[in-house]
């Protein structure tokens, strides 16, 4: 309702404040030393491991412990020289090259040269191929 009644300003002063302190600005040295000379009441609680890197470094030391202590061999199941020798006998006797026997099952020549060299980790589904491409057994009592 515009140009109904007469129009007044308002003359009060704003004032405009700084936010009130936080946590952080409180506990500065200079506010500490304020509230000192003021007789306030100050508390002051020291943090256990303040300033230390105790809680990270406890757990490490039981655990370089254990490690130290175990010597349980860690080293994967590799090609057992007795399974080298019946692929490559096998392979031999149906006169094969890696490559073509890798071509027969489907895989890489790369793995028939790391069975044979005895370096692959031992897979069941690659055994198995092997023994139908080369009609012998490989796996298991012969």
């Amino acid at each position: 309702m515009a140009g109904v009644g007469p129009m007044t300003q308002d003359w009060e002063p704003v004032v405009i404040r700084k936010k009130t302190p936080n946590a952080a600005a409180k506990r500065d040295e200079k506010t500490v030393n304020a509230a000192r000379r003021s007789g306030a009441e100050i508390e002051s609680v020291r943090k256990h491991n303040a300033g230390t890197n105790k809680a990270a470094s406890s757990g490490t030391s039981l655990n370089t412990k254990r490690l130290d202590d175990d010597t349980e061999n860690l080293a994967h199941e590799r090609v057992p020289t007795e399974l080298k020798k019946a692929i490559m006998h096998a392979r031999g006797e149906k006169k094969l090259t890696q490559s073509q026997l890798a071509q027969l099952i489907n895989e890489k020549p790369q793995v028939i040269q790391e069975y044979e060299s005895g370096k692959a980790i031992p897979n069941q589904q690659i055994l198995i191929k092997l023994e139908r491409a080369l009609g012998a057994k490989l796996r298991g009592k012969k």
